[in-house]
């Protein structure tokens, strides 16, 4: 697969087509496939722990009744968050043997961790949910965490993503050196958002959102911006990335995709 550019290429949730998303087991399928990036959600525990979890209840993947927010991260991680993915793994002789530890709640902690040990840059996009009860402090532990890690400055391999243009704004207040990705589905978002992000912010567009609207990614290259799509799974859907000189991919299939482009 050729084009003008060839796109990072960033595991949606770990490699969350073969993995349970979010486990660090999917993020080191994803590293040991040769991601350049891995992408994750984070929501904030009752005792103020940020942990890589989607949706804001449990009954998806752990099966669980409850809110992450209402919950400790000594109660969350007494659960499952695998099981889901692969029901049937009991009765299946050859299954290989779980390793707890790659399949319980991942802390945000412990992802950067990995990341930093890891034996070539990997870049991270952190996308914080909202609405969450708990607002702005999202933002405010995020930043206070990726500065342990002395990766609140220009050039760290992180970014934070947001839906909402004013979390993105806390964080750019807090450290302004982060890099920032406004995520937009609508097009008629874009055309309001346009104007009020700031002007070396990245824009994160749905991949359907590009399929609807191909001038999008010109005008967004017009306006000097980088655009990074999700989630690109086929490769149809690649290359129209491709074509469209799109920085980077998101896509739950990391190793397919660098398959398709030659990696």
């Amino acid at each position: 697969m050729t084009g003008p550019v060839t796109p990072q290429v960033v595991a949606h949730r770990g490699a969350s087509h073969d993995k349970a998303e979010h486990t660090l087991g999917a993020y080191v399928a994803a590293l040991e496939a040769g991601a350049d990036g891995l992408e994750c959600d984070v929501r904030l525990t009752a005792d103020g722990h940020l942990v890589c979890v989607h949706d804001r209840d449990l009954r998806r993947t752990a099966q669980q009744r409850g809110l992450v927010s209402t919950m400790d991260l000594a109660e969350l991680n007494e659960l499952d968050f695998a099981a889901w993915k692969n029901p049937w793994a009991d009765l299946d002789d050859e299954a290989p043997e779980r390793d707890d530890e790659l399949d319980r709640v991942l802390t945000l902690r412990k992802l950067l961790e990995t990341v930093a040990d890891y034996d070539r840059r990997i870049e991270v996009a952190i996308e914080t949910k909202h609405p969450t009860r708990y607002g702005g402090l999202v933002e405010r532990r995020l930043v206070e965490m990726l500065g342990d890690f002395g990766w609140d400055q220009p050039g760290a391999p992180v970014r934070v993503m947001s839906f909402s243009f004013t979390a993105l704004q806390r964080v750019e207040r807090a450290a302004p050196g982060i890099r920032l990705v406004q995520l937009v589905d609508k097009y008629q978002y874009w055309q309001m958002l346009r104007r009020v992000i700031g002007p070396d912010w990245v824009v994160g567009a749905g991949v359907n959102l590009l399929r609807e609207h191909k001038k999008l990614a010109r005008k967004v290259a017009a306006g000097g911006r980088d655009l990074h799509v999700w989630t690109v799974n086929t490769a149809q859907d690649l290359q129209l990335c491709v074509d469209a000189g799109v920085e980077a991919v998101i896509t739950d299939r990391p190793a397919y995709v660098l398959e398709q482009l030659g990696r």
